[in-house]
Order: structure tokens, then C-alpha cells, then sequence
């Protein structure tokens, strides 16, 4: 089997490193020092899981590697529509493009029975941009739930999580899909293929779609908003909002807010990828996370006040940070 990762930065370096373990045949598509590390002393991932190093072919130029079987796009979201000469490359008769991001993806009501199907996100699928370079029917559906972060050039700090679920857009328990499963597992990882990929989706942006921003906002990390109460409040107000949008593009995932809310404040002083951007003066993955969400609100007939609030004073924020 043959994967690229085109962005392997945090995440995708530790699926690449994984993979590569598991006896895949892996290629990083990485920038600048990041690149040169790993092509001189491999993937090095520290875990509480334990520590291992892989040493994966490693590259800038997706020439190099050819068509293969499946990309792992390990890229921001708000890349996708203008990565088309990087996915151009690896693209064969059947490759499968595996979208590892967080938020709603451009090919959300592709295939999805009921009256929105084959609507487009305009958040996430500008004029079709990204549909264009991603075509909807290659994409496999893919929830990220581990935390990375890169702690230096080629060292890559699993924090927590190993698991990646994935899906089909309309449901079905495809090959592409075992085979990947398969190949996960085999490199340590935990990727259930899942019928209903969706759910999985609106639980993990539960989490996104009110810490993410409100981290911004205030600098804060997860205990901290979980153990303040007029944050956790209002992260309380964003997940109920979030349930009704879902319900009403007819998803209903099972879990509870409280339990959502435990979950996020075991995650500890750890500081949200939307803060962590900020920080660095990066572009912040807003449309995605908020942006789409709100948009998806506006179809749905949706109030959804918190979360437009949020968003409104988050978008003026995003407008300051220069990349």
C-alpha cells in the first residue's frame, strides 16, 4: 500500500510515522527545517504510548513520490482549495484522498440522502474551489481525535489519542476503507470504519466549534475555560446549538454535553490549535470549525445565537492575523 501524507506537520507526521511502522509505503510531503530533520534522522515520536522513531521517505516535491493509493491531507482546511499542484502529482485512477482535518468538510452533504444533498458549503468549498482539486467521490471521511504537537523540527510530542475514524460519504463499509483500516492498525493506530462518519463529525465539533474560538478570544486553556464557570457556560449554550444545527441536517450523535465537557477539561493545560496559530501568527481554521457552521445554521433555519456571537468577534480577529 502506498500513502502520502502531504502535510506532515503534526499530525501527519505521527499517521506517516505510524504507517510506516505498520509496514505501509510511506511518503511526507514536509517544508523548510521540519523536511530537512526528518530526511536526516527520521520521524522521532515521543508518546506515553512509547517512543519510537520512523524513517519514512521524506520530500517538498510530490513529483518525487508518483501516484499511490491514498493522500492523507494533514493540511489546514483553508489549504485545500489552492493545494491543487501539490495533490495533482500523486493522484492515480483510484487514489483515495483521506481528509484528516478538523470541522465541516467540503464534502459534507456529498451523497447524503434528504434535501440537501450535493448542496455546497461556500465556507469551505468556495465556488467549488476545493471540490475541484478534492473531487467529493475520492474523499474518505476521517475524524482525528489524537493531540500532537510538533516539539521540534522532525520531533513529533503524541500528547494523547491514537484514534482516527473513518467513513464513506454515503455510508458504506467499502474496501478502500478496510484496507486503510487494516493498515492503521497494523501501525498501532485505532481506525474503526464507521457507517454513520457524520456523528463522529458534529461530537468532535462540539469540542472545536466552542473551544476552539473562545480559546482565541481569551488566550485560555481547556481547564481553564472548563473550570470557569461563565465559560463553561457558554461553552454549554455553543453544544446545545451545535446538537440543533446536526439534528437538523440529520445527525444525532450519542453523547452528553457533561460527558463532552469532562472529556475536554482531562485534556489539561493544553492550549487549542486555534490559540496555538494565533500565537504563532498563523491564519486561524475558522471556516471550517465556525464559519461552516454558521452557514450550515443559515440553511437549516437554525438560531444558533452563541455561536454566531462567537463567531462574529472571532472573524474580526482572524481579519488581524497576518500569515
Amino acid at each position: 500500500m502506498k500513502i502520502a501524507v502531504l502535510g506532515a506537520g503534526a499530525i501527519g507526521a505521527y499517521v506517516g510515522a505510524a504507517l510506516h511502522r505498520g509496514g505501509a509505503d510511506v511518503h511526507l510531503v514536509a517544508r523548510r527545517d521540519h523536511l530537512r530533520a526528518i530526511q536526516a534522522d527520521g520521524v522521532r515520536v515521543l508518546s506515553p504510548r512509547g517512543d519510537f522513531t520512523a524513517h519514512p521517505h521524506a520530500t517538498d516535491d510530490p513529483h518525487e513520490i508518483g501516484p499511490v493509493d491514498y493522500v492523507f491531507l494533514g493540511l489546514k482546511a483553508h489549504s485545500y482549495p489552492s493545494c491543487g499542484s501539490l495533490v495533482a502529482p500523486l493522484i492515480g485512477e483510484h487514489t483515495a484522498l483521506v481528509a484528516g482535518q478538523n470541522g465541516i468538510p467540503w464534502w459534507y452533504f456529498h451523497q447524503l440522502k434528504g434535501p440537501y444533498e450535493g448542496r455546497r458549503i461556500e465556507a469551505v468549498d468556495p465556488g467549488g474551489a476545493t471540490s475541484k482539486v478534492l473531487p467529493p467521490e475520492r474523499a474518505i471521511g476521517c475524524v482525528v481525535y489524537p493531540a500532537t504537537v510538533i516539539e521540534s523540527p522532525g520531533v513529533i510530542r503524541h500528547i494523547e489519542g491514537t484514534r482516527f475514524s473513518i467513513g464513506e460519504p454515503d455510508g458504506s463499509v467499502s474496501q478502500r476503507c478496510t484496507d486503510l483500516s487494516e493498515a492503521m492498525v497494523a501501525g498501532g493506530l485505532k481506525c474503526p470504519v464507521e457507517q454513520n462518519l457524520r456523528d463522529d463529525i458534529w461530537i468532535k465539533l462540539m469540542g472545536n466549534a466552542a473551544f476552539n474560538p473562545i480559546s482565541a478570544l481569551t488566550r485560555a486553556t481547556m481547564v481553564d475555560m472548563c473550570r470557569h464557570p461563565l465559560t463553561r457556560s457558554m461553552v454549554a449554550r455553543v453544544m446545545e446549538e451545535i446538537l440543533d444545527i446536526a439534528a437538523r441536517v440529520g445527525s444525532t450523535p450519542e453523547i452528553s454535553i457533561e460527558k463532552r465537557l469532562r472529556g475536554a477539561e482531562g485534556v489539561g493545560a493544553h492550549k487549542t490549535s486555534m490559540l496555538q496559530d494565533l500565537e504563532a501568527g498563523k491564519q486561524l481554521e475558522l471556516d471550517a470549525i465556525v464559519t461552516a457552521v454558521v452557514e450550515m445554521a443559515d440553511i437549516t433555519g437554525a438560531e444558533a445565537p452563541t455561536l454566531r456571537a462567537i463567531h462574529a468577534a472571532t472573524d474580526l480577529l482572524a481579519r488581524t492575523v497576518q500569515p
